[in-house]
Formats: C-alpha cells, sequence, structure tokens
C-alpha cells in the first residue's frame, strides 16, 4: 500500500472507529474489526483502484468485515443452539446402568497408580467436580486436569491388558477374565 494511502487510512481512525462502533454493541469488538480491516486493507493493496478513493475503499472493506463479524457470529449461536438441544435430548444413566459398568473395573483401578485411581474414583465415579478434587489435593486445576486425563488413559491401557477384547468393546456385557 503506498504511504500516502496508509497515512489517509491512518488519518481517518477516529471516523472509521465511530462507524464501526455504530454496527456493533461493543467497543471492544469494534476495534478488533477496525485493527482486523486494517491488516486487510494491507494485504489486499492491490483491490485498490488508482481512480477510487482510498477512504471509500477501506469503508467498503469495513462493511465486509462487519458483515463478516454478524455471519461469523450467526454460526457460533446456531451451533450453540444445536449443541443445547443435544445436552437437552441427551441421556443420563440411570442409576441401574451405571451399577452394570464393567464389573472388573474396581479391580483395575487398584492396579494403576493410587493417584491416578483416587482421581477417577472421586471425580468420574463420585461425581466431585476437578477443580473440587484439584482444591482438597492442594493442587492447581490444571495440573489436576493433566493427572485426570493421564490416569483415563492409565485406566484405558490396563482395561484393555487386563479384559482384553471385552474393553475395546465398551465392556458391554463384560465376561473377561477379571470377573473369574
Amino acid at each position: 500500500m503506498p504511504e500516502t494511502s496508509l497515512t489517509t487510512i491512518l488519518d481517518h481512525r477516529r471516523q472509521f472507529l465511530a462507524f464501526v462502533q455504530r454496527r456493533v454493541p461493543d467497543p471492544a469488538i469494534a476495534e478488533d474489526i477496525l485493527q482486523a480491516a486494517y491488516l486487510r486493507a494491507l494485504r489486499h493493496e492491490a483491490d485498490l483502484d488508482r481512480n477510487e478513493s482510498v477512504v471509500a475503499w477501506f469503508y467498503r472493506v469495513l462493511r465486509n468485515a462487519v458483515i463478516d463479524f454478524y455471519r461469523r457470529r450467526s454460526t457460533e449461536n446456531k451451533a450453540l443452539q444445536a449443541w443445547g438441544r443435544d445436552l437437552e435430548t441427551s441421556v443420563t444413566p440411570t442409576p441401574e446402568a451405571e451399577n452394570e459398568l464393567c464389573a472388573c473395573l474396581t479391580i483395575v483401578l487398584d492396579l494403576i497408580r493410587p493417584a491416578y485411581a483416587e482421581l477417577l474414583r472421586a471425580v468420574d465415579l463420585a461425581g466431585q467436580p476437578l477443580q473440587a478434587f484439584a482444591h482438597t489435593q492442594n493442587i492447581s486445576a490444571s495440573n489436576a486436569a493433566v493427572r485426570a486425563h493421564r490416569a483415563r488413559a492409565a485406566l484405558r491401557r490396563q482395561l484393555i491388558k487386563t479384559c482384553g477384547a471385552c474393553a475395546r468393546h465398551a465392556c458391554i456385557q463384560c465376561t473377561c477374565r477379571a470377573m473369574s
């Protein structure tokens, strides 16, 4: 972009920002859109017709940036609504179904690291929130999240090792050798 065009765009910053602020609900969003439009203008400077006013051209860039913002927002809202509908219709297991968990789970939990087993019993089986577990253990929430990830991986490995094909198929009608 020629220096004079860039200078002109920067000289009109206040007007450009006001233009965007009238079209979006939050001043911080308006600032983000303006900054993104500056970057877009720099990348697409070849689109500027030499006979066209740089200010008029940049207003077009800003209008497109605002339109893109609302398109993204609409897409995000649709995704959140779909996710909400999925949550509303998701089935929470009944107590009877929870009792039918693979009977060897308790056996296998005793075969992994005690810290992992403790976390899985508290968080996954008893339903304690991960942050609450972290607080009781005097560890950070991020440390607890990493530990939970590692614990679940260790449990998965041990279940496959102990239960074989049964564990690979979600322990439905478990008949593995851990039961015997």
